[in-house]
Formats: C-alpha cells, sequence, structure tokens
C-alpha cells in the first residue's frame, strides 16, 4: 500500500466470498486480489461496504476480511479502505480501532439508519466518535441516502468538518444528487479532500462536474473498461467516454431490469472472473439460473472500443 498518497481513480466496492454453506471464504481472497491487479487494472478496494453485505457481518468476520485484505494486498494495492459503519457506535469504535491497528490505509462510515442522526451536528457527532478512536488513519464519510434513509446535505456537513475530524480525508458520494456533489468541490477545492463518485452509471457526470474518482460494484468486472473511460476523459475523447459510458449503462439497464442487487453481482463476478463469490447472506437470495445465463449473454455480446 501507497502511504500519503491521495485516493483516487477506481476504487473497488469489494465482494465477501461466501462458502455454499454461508461462511466468510478467506481461501480466495488473495486470487481476488490478483485478479484485480492484474486483469481490471484496479489497486484500490473498499472492503465491507455494502457490495460486501458488511452490515450482514458479525464483528468477528468484518475483522477477519479486514486484515485478509490487508495482508493480501500488501505490495499489491494502493489503498485498502475498511468501512467501519455500525448501527452501534462502540461496535464502529471497536471495527475503527482493529482497522488502525492492521494498518488500513483509510476507514470509512456509514450514516446509522435505524435510529437516524436528523441533522449534520448529530451526524458528525457520530461519526468523530469513530474517526477519534483511528487518530492516525484517514477518514472518509460514506454517503448512501437511498439506503440509510439519512439525507443531509454533504455540502453542508462539511462545513468546518476538519475542525472536528482531522483526519477526514473526503466522500464516498452515492447519490444521484449531483448538485449538491459539484457544491462540495467546488467549495472545498483547496482543502483537497478526494470525492469518489458511488453511482457507476453515472460517473462521467460526476467527472465532469470533478470527481476524483469512484467506488463501485461494477469495478470488480468492468474495471479494465472504465480505467479506459477514464483515460478518454482525460485527453479529453469525450466521444470515446461516452462510448464506454453508454455501454456500461447498456449493461446495468439491462440487469436492474431482470433484478439486480448484491446476490446477483455475485454471480456475475463468479462467471467473469473464475473465482467463487457464493452466496449472498438472507435476507439476500441467489441469483437464478435465469439471470445468471441472461447476463452472461448481454455481457459477452458487448463489443468495447478497445475490441473486448
Amino acid at each position: 500500500m501507497t502511504p500519503g498518497k491521495k485516493l483516487q481513480g477506481l476504487v473497488a466496492a469489494t465482494i465477501t466470498p461466501m462458502t455454499p454453506d454461508g461462511q466468510i471464504n478467506l481461501s480466495v481472497i488473495r486470487q481476488y486480489v490478483d485478479y484485480l491487479v492484474t486483469e481490471q487494472n484496479v489497486k484500490n478496494v473498499f472492503v465491507n461496504g455494502t457490495t460486501g453485505e458488511g452490515l450482514s457481518l458479525n464483528i468477528q468476520e468484518r475483522k477477519q476480511l479486514a486484515e485478509e485484505w490487508v495482508c493480501q494486498g500488501k505490495d499489491k494495492l494502493d489503498h485498502v479502505i475498511i468501512h467501519v459503519g455500525a448501527l452501534s457506535l462502540p461496535e464502529s469504535q471497536e471495527l475503527a480501532q482493529h482497522a488502525a491497528a492492521i494498518g488500513a490505509s483509510g476507514i470509512a462510515v456509514i450514516a446509522p439508519f435505524f435510529f437516524k442522526p436528523t441533522n449534520k451536528d448529530e451526524l458528525i457527532a457520530f461519526l468523530q466518535k469513530v474517526a477519534s478512536e483511528a487518530p492516525a488513519v484517514p477518514f472518509y464519510y460514506y454517503h448512501i441516502p437511498l439506503l440509510t434513509g439519512v439525507k443531509i446535505r454533504v455540502e453542508g456537513l462539511l462545513d468546518g468538518i476538519k475542525e472536528r475530524i482531522p483526519t477526514f480525508q473526503g466522500v464516498k458520494f452515492s447519490d444521484t444528487d449531483l448538485l449538491d456533489l459539484a457544491q462540495c468541490i467546488n467549495k472545498n477545492e483547496r482543502e483537497q479532500f478526494a470525492f469518489l463518485y458511488g453511482v457507476d452509471e453515472q460517473l462521467l457526470s460526476a467527472l465532469a462536474i470533478g470527481a476524483d474518482g469512484a467506488v463501485g460494484s461494477t469495478y470488480n468486472y468492468l474495471g479494465r473498461q472504465t480505467n479506459l473511460m477514464l483515460q478518454a476523459f482525460a485527453k479529453p475523447d469525450l466521444a470515446l467516454a461516452r462510448k464506454y459510458q453508454f455501454l456500461t449503462g447498456e449493461f446495468l439497464s439491462f440487469v436492474i431490469k431482470l433484478g439486480f442487487g448484491v446476490a446477483q453481482t455475485k454471480a456475475v463476478m463468479t462467471f467473469v472472473s473464475g473465482i467463487p463469490m457464493g452466496p449472498p447472506r438472507l435476507p439476500l437470495v441467489d441469483a437464478s439460473e435465469e439471470f445468471i445465463v441472461k447476463a452472461k449473454a448481454k455481457l459477452d455480446s458487448i463489443v468495447w472500443p478497445d475490441g473486448d
């Protein structure tokens, strides 16, 4: 891992591999790391988040996964960000302490979503209590209001946040409110916060207003193509960048109509990478065979600009 290097570019929201009987499968993490680096050119990961079913895992499982990703990612990955958010503040603090102890390159926290903070001061108070348990580790806020129901705008949240949370480094922004994101970027350029977009099918729009990169599930299996989109945008070759975005959107639009979530992401990653991701944990249920057949046929039918 690369200490002090700004988090940017693509970050794979990692899947949690499981055995057929629903236990976490640590044995494939080494292969998973190598696959991301060599096949997808993705060298940053976000562990135990939504895609990783982090909130469906117990504390010990989350610690074991964090340890394995940090261990296997050493000298291969640039950043291993561990999501340590939980409904229980002491549990979140315990996970933050653990992430610091094992050498994670950053931690992230989702807003509590059962008893919810109702304003930015309540939310910052929670985040600060977690961040303070890892005082030398970069801290990121994970904003995903569609799932948390916490719709506190990030623009306001960031005002003075460095005074409250000195380790604050940026936001995983998983929302379609591009006005909020744009205002965050516009108002905080001098702070050099990292703004990483989390809605994969809209990444190009976020790049246009200044996002530093992205955290998402599709970068597990479409990382190489998305990296080519980033390169096209940087040239700039906007026509080529749009082509990549439109093709990603074509696949996602297709599978969303079939019913697409974490279970289906596991299935797609399994047939693309050859690494068995296993079933999801209840209440999620396995992707159907019909989904797998149709999704694979659709992905195979896409002709990417690089000729793949």
